[in-house]
C-alpha cells in the first residue's frame, strides 16, 4: 500500500477499473493546460505590473504576467472557454479526502481556517497544501537523505503532467481538478519547486536580497496560487494588483517569521538563513549560531511578534512592547537553553 507521501517511481494501484483518474479527453485537457501555461494576454484589461520589492533585481520573476494570465484565464473560465478535466467522481472524492487528512494532521490552524470557505474552495486549498507538503517532506523529511538531486526534476515533470490532465497518483488527481476549476498558472508552482531546490544546494544567504528571493519562491508564490481560489469580490474597490501584492508579502512575512522561529532546527540541518552580512554587522558568525548564542535575541523578537498580534496587528498607532519583567524571564530561559547538551553537535 502506497503511503500518503509516496513519491515512488510507479503509480499507486487502485484496481483495474479505478486506476484511471481521467476519462479519455486528453486532447481537451492538454489544450486547456497549454492555454494556462503559456497564455498570450491581450493588451486590453491588463493588470499593472507588480512590485515584489524595489531592491530585488530579478525582473525575470515577472509576477505581473502570472497575475495577468490567471485573471485572464479565470475570465475565460466563466465564459466556459476553460474546460474542466473530467474525472472519476468516486476517486476524486477520495483524493480530496486524503488531501484534507494531510492538511488537518500537519497544519491544524490552517485547516480550521479553511473550514470557513465554501466546499469547493476548501478542497482546492487542501489539494494545494498536500502538494506543497509532499515537496517539503522530500527536502526536509526523514527520507530526504535518501533522495537523489534529480527527484525535484521528476517532481517538476509530474507537475507538467498534472497541468496536462494526467495525474500520476490519487493526490495529484486532486490538484489536477483544482487547477482545472480555478485555472491556476503553472509558473508559481514551478517557482516553489525552485525554492525547494535551493535548499538542496544553498545553506547560506549573503544578504537580505538573496533571502527575500528564497522567501518569495517558497512562500510568496503561495499567495499568487491561492488568490484565485479565495476569490476577489466583484464589488471590491481594491485593485487586483494590491490584493496580489498583499498576498505575496503575507507569504514572505510568514516565511521570515518561520526563519526566526526555526534558527536552531535549521542549524541542525547545517543551514543558516539569517543574512551573513547582517550577522557580521552585529559581530556574529556561523559558529555563534551553531553555539546557540542568538537565543536571547530570537526569544525577544518572538515576543515582539506576539505583541504585534495582541495589538490586532495595529503597528501604525500602537507600538509593540515587551515589558522589563518579561524580558528578564525571557533572558533566563535563553540562558538555560544555551547550556550545552551532552552528546549534541553543539557541545
Amino acid at each position: 500500500m502506497c503511503s500518503k507521501f509516496s513519491v515512488s517511481t510507479t503509480p499507486c494501484n487502485y484496481g483495474a477499473n479505478d486506476a484511471r483518474f481521467l476519462h479519455s479527453k486528453t486532447s481537451v485537457a492538454r489544450k486547456r493546460a497549454q492555454g494556462i501555461k503559456a497564455h498570450k494576454c491581450s493588451s486590453s484589461g491588463a493588470i499593472p505590473r507588480l512590485s515584489i520589492k524595489e531592491f530585488i533585481p530579478h525582473t525575470d520573476l515577472r509576477v505581473h504576467e502570472i497575475v495577468e494570465r490567471q485573471s485572464q484565464a479565470n475570465n475565460l473560465a466563466r465564459q466556459d472557454a476553460c474546460r474542466r478535466v473530467e474525472m472519476n467522481p468516486k476517486l476524486l472524492e477520495e483524493a480530496y479526502k486524503r488531501c484534507r487528512n494531510i492538511c488537518s494532521e500537519y497544519a491544524r490552524t490552517y485547516y480550521l481556517a479553511s473550514l470557513l470557505m465554501t466546499k469547493q474552495r476548501q478542497k482546492a486549498i487542501w489539494a494545494i497544501y498536500a502538494w506543497g507538503t509532499r515537496i517539503d517532506e522530500m527536502v526536509d523529511g526523514p527520507n530526504a537523505v535518501y533522495m537523489s538531486k534529480s527527484f525535484l526534476d521528476r517532481w517538476e515533470e509530474r507537475l507538467e503532467d498534472i497541468f496536462d490532465g494526467r495525474p500520476y497518483d490519487i493526490l495529484d488527481a486532486a490538484l489536477t481538478d483544482t487547477v482545472s476549476n480555478f485555472c491556476l498558472d503553472i509558473k508559481s508552482f514551478k517557482e516553489m519547486i525552485e525554492g525547494m531546490r535551493m535548499d538542496t544546494w544553498k545553506s547560506r544567504y549573503k544578504n537580505f536580497q538573496e533571502l527575500y528571493l528564497y522567501c518569495y519562491y517558497v512562500a510568496g508564490t503561495t499567495g499568487i496560487i491561492t488568490v484565485p481560489v479565495m476569490g476577489i469580490a466583484a464589488e471590491s474597490s481594491v485593485s487586483a494588483k494590491s490584493i496580489y501584492n498583499a498576498a505575496i508579502h503575507f507569504g514572505i512575512a510568514n516565511q521570515l517569521t518561520n526563519i526566526l522561529r526555526d534558527v536552531g532546527e535549521d542549524a541542525l540541518r547545517g543551514r543558516i538563513y539569517l543574512p551573513q552580512d547582517e550577522l557580521e554587522q552585529f559581530g556574529l558568525s556561523d559558529d555563534d549560531v551553531f553555539a546557540r548564542k542568538l537565543g536571547s535575541s530570537l526569544l525577544l523578537y518572538q515576543n515582539i511578534l506576539d505583541a504585534i498580534e495582541n495589538n490586532d496587528y495595529d503597528n501604525l498607532t500602537k507600538r509593540a512592547r515587551v515589558g522589563k519583567i518579561k524580558k528578564l524571564l525571557i533572558l533566563s530561559r535563553a540562558y538555560k537553553k544555551a547550556q550545552p547538551v551532552p552528546g549534541s553537535i553543539f557541545h
